[in-house]
C-alpha cells in the first residue's frame, strides 16, 4: 500500500510531506484547490509524462517520491529482471524528477530506473479511477483478465498447450520450407549422389594414391641402376660367382697355411653378405616395379579424386562423408512426404490438446461472468440504478491465443428495454461513476489492487445515493487501501483518514498544501460541504450526526 508521498516544486505545491493509513483516506477541498494537482504528481512518480510544465514556477526541478509496503514476494520478478534488490521488509521507493528544460530521471530505492519501470511497477501498485478513465474497468481489452482475477481462473495450462501448437506448426513451416528447397535442388543432388556414389571415394585414398604413385615414378628412374647391381654381383662373370670360384679353389689349399685358412673364412663372409645384399636389392626392386597401367590408373584416379573434391568445395578425405549426407538428403527428399504427414498430424494433435483446455477455460469464464453479473446486480439497486441491467459478455474471438478463445465485454442496459451497449459508449458521468464503483466493490471481494484512487467518482450525486457510494467505499476499503477526491459530505463522513487541500496567497505566490483533519477539523470541513461558504449550526449538527452514522 502507499505509505507516504512528498512532492517539491510541483505546479502550485512547493514542499508537502503526507503519511497514508490504510483504509478509507478522503481529500476534500474546494473547486481549484489543486486536487489535479496532487494526482498529477502521484501519476508523476508512477511513471506519467514528465512535461516541464509540472515544474513550479522560478523552480528548477520537480521532484515526487512516494514509497510503498510491499507484502512478500510481491514485484520480486520485475525488480530482479531489472536487476534491482529489495530485501524483504524494506520499503519500495520510487522517485521522479523533472527538470525545468524538459529533462527526467526515475529512481527505484535509489537505483537508476526507466519510466517504462516505475510504469510497469505502478500498474501493479496503485489503479487511478475517474469519470473519464479509458483504462482498466472501462477499457474492453482488460475485461477478461478483470473476469480471471474475479474468478481466480488458471490460464496455464491453455498457454502451455498454445505454445506447443504454435511450435508443431513452426516444425511444419520449418519441414514444408526445407522440402521446398530440396525440390528445387533435386536434380543437382540425384547428379552429385550418383556421380559421388560411382567413383566411390574412400577416406585416405588421396594420401595412399599419392605416396603409390610417387613410389612408381622412383622406380621407374632407378630401375637400370638396380638391374646394373644384379648383373654386377650375380651375372655370368658377376662379383659373386668368381667370389664363389675363388672359395672352391682356396677350400683345397686352405691347409696348408693358416693365412689360407683365414682368407677363406673372409671370403665366405663377403659371399654371405653379397648374398644379403642382393637380397635387399631384389625385394627393393620387386617393390618399385615400374607397371604404366597401373602408374597411369593411379594418376588418373588421384587427378579425378582432387577435381571432385574441388567441385565441391571440400577436401578430398572429406568425400566419403559429402557422398553419405547427400545420399542422406537424397533420401530424405524421397520420403519427405511422410515427414511432412507426420508433422501435419503432430499439429492436429497439439491443436485438438489446445482446443480441448480452451473450451474448459470458456466454461469456467461462463460461469464466473454469470456469478460476477449477480454480484454487480446486487450492488446496483443501492446506489439508484434500480432499471439498469449489466452483463458480462463472453464471446468467441476469431483469432484464438495464449489466455484462449474468448472475448470478454462488460456491458450495460440503462433503462427497461434499451439493448445493452458497452460500458463506455452509454453510461452518464453519474452513472458511469456508480457503475464503476459497483464493479469494483464486486470484483475487489474476490481480491483488489494494492492501492486504489477514485477521482471524483461521486461527482453529479448526492442524498441518499451519495450515502451508498460512501457506503461502499468504506467496505472496498476493507480489502484494499483507496483513497478518494470527492465532493460528498456523505463519502467524506466514511473517511478513515481525512485530508484537506487548500490553496493560499500572500499576494505574491499561490501555493496549494494539503493537511491532516483532526475530528473537530473533520466536522468543521464537513459542515463546510453540506452548507458551503457559510458554514451553520445546522450544518454543524448534520455534519455531527453523519460521522456518527459512519
Amino acid at each position: 500500500m502507499l505509505t507516504s508521498l512528498s512532492i517539491r516544486d510541483v505546479v502550485l505545491i512547493e514542499a508537502l510531506d503526507l503519511e497514508f493509513h490504510d483504509g478509507l483516506g478522503v481529500l476534500t477541498g474546494e473547486t481549484g484547490a489543486g486536487k489535479s494537482i496532487l494526482l498529477d504528481a502521484l501519476g508523476l512518480a508512477l511513471g506519467g509524462r514528465g512535461e516541464s510544465g509540472l515544474v513550479r514556477q522560478g523552480a528548477a526541478q520537480a521532484v515526487v517520491t512516494a514509497s510503498f509496503d510491499l507484502p512478500p514476494g510481491a514485484l520480486a520478478d520485475v525488480l530482479a529482471q531489472n536487476g534491482l534488490d529489495v530485501e524483504p521488509g524494506e520499503p519500495l521507493i520510487v522517485r521522479r524528477i523533472v527538470k525545468a528544460d524538459g529533462g527526467s530521471r526515475a529512481f527505484v530505492n535509489d537505483q537508476p530506473a526507466s519510466a517504462a519501470l516505475l510504469r510497469e511497477l505502478g500498474g501493479s501498485l496503485v489503479e487511478i479511477h475517474g469519470q473519464h478513465d479509458d483504462r482498466g474497468l472501462l477499457a474492453a481489452s482488460g475485461h477478461r483478465a478483470l473476469l480471471d482475477a474475479f474468478a481466480r481462473i488458471d490460464t496455464g495450462a491453455v498457454a502451455r498447450a498454445h505454445r506447443t501448437w504454435r511450435e508443431a506448426e513452426d516444425l511444419l513451416a520449418t519441414a514444408r520450407a526445407e522440402l521446398d528447397t530440396q525440390e528445387r535442388d533435386r536434380e543437382w543432388l540425384e547428379h552429385a549422389v550418383a556421380e559421388l556414389r560411382a567413383f566411390a571415394p574412400e577416406p585416405g585414398e588421396e594420401a595412399e594414391l599419392a605416396d603409390r604413385r610417387a613410389g612408381m615414378q622412383r622406380g621407374e628412374k632407378i630401375a637400370a641402376d638396380l638391374q646394373a647391381i644384379a648383373d654386377l654381383l650375380d651375372g655370368s662373370d658377376g662379383g659373386l660367382a668368381k667370389l664363389r670360384q675363388a672359395a672352391r679353389i682356396l677350400e683345397r689349399v686352405a691347409e696348408d697355411h693358416e693365412a689360407l685358412a683365414e682368407a677363406l673364412e673372409a671370403i665366405d663372409r663377403a659371399i654371405d653378405d653379397a648374398s644379403a645384399s642382393q637380397d635387399k636389392i631384389d625385394e627393393a626392386a620387386r617393390a618399385l616395379t615400374f607397371d604404366p597401367a597401373q602408374l597411369e590408373a593411379d594418376e588418373t584416379r588421384l587427378f579425378d579424386l582432387r577435381a571432385l573434391a574441388r567441385k565441391h568445395r571440400v577436401q578430398p578425405d572429406a568425400l566419403a562423408d559429402l557422398t553419405d549426407e547427400l545420399g542422406a538428403r537424397l533420401d530424405l527428399l524421397e520420403s519427405g512426404g511422410a515427414g511432412i504427414a507426420a508433422r501435419e498430424r503432430a499439429v492436429a494433435v497439439a491443436a485438438r490438446a489446445y482446443e480441448t483446455e480452451a473450451a474448459t477455460l470458456t466454461d469456467a469464464r461462463t460461469a464466473a461472468a454469470a456469478r460476477l453479473d449477480t454480484a454487480v446486480k446486487g450492488e446496483l439497486a443501492p446506489l439508484k440504478l434500480d432499471a439498469a441491467r449489466f452483463r458480462t459478455v463472453v464471446a468467441p474471438l476469431d483469432a484464438w491465443g495464449p489466455a484462449g478463445k474468448d472475448r470478454v465485454e462488460f456491458e450495460i442496459s440503462t433503462n427497461p428495454g434499451a439493448p445493452f451497449a458497452p460500458l463506455v459508449k452509454i453510461a452518464s458521468g453519474g452513472e458511469l461513476s456508480r457503475f464503476i464503483l459497483a464493479l469494483k466493490v464486486a470484483l475487489a471481494e474476490e481480491g483488489g489492487a494494492a492501492t486504489m484512487v477514485f477521482d471524483e467518482i461521486d461527482r453529479g450525486v448526492g442524498g441518499a445515493v451519495a450515502s451508498a457510494i460512501g457506503e461502499r467505499l468504506a467496505r472496498l476499503s476493507r480489502a484494499t487501501q483507496l483513497l478518494v477526491v470527492t465532493h460528498s459530505p456523505q463519502v467524506a463522513a466514511r473517511g478513515d483518514q481525512h485530508l484537506l487541500i487548500a490553496k493560499s496567497h500572500d499576494g505574491i505566490v499561490t501555493r496549494t498544501g494539503v493537511r491532516s483533519l483532526d475530528e473537530a477539523e473533520r466536522r468543521e470541513e464537513i459542515a463546510r460541504m453540506l452548507s458551503g461558504a457559510t458554514i451553520t449550526d445546522e450544518a454543524r449538527a448534520q455534519a455531527e450526526r453523519l460521522l456518527e452514522t459512519a
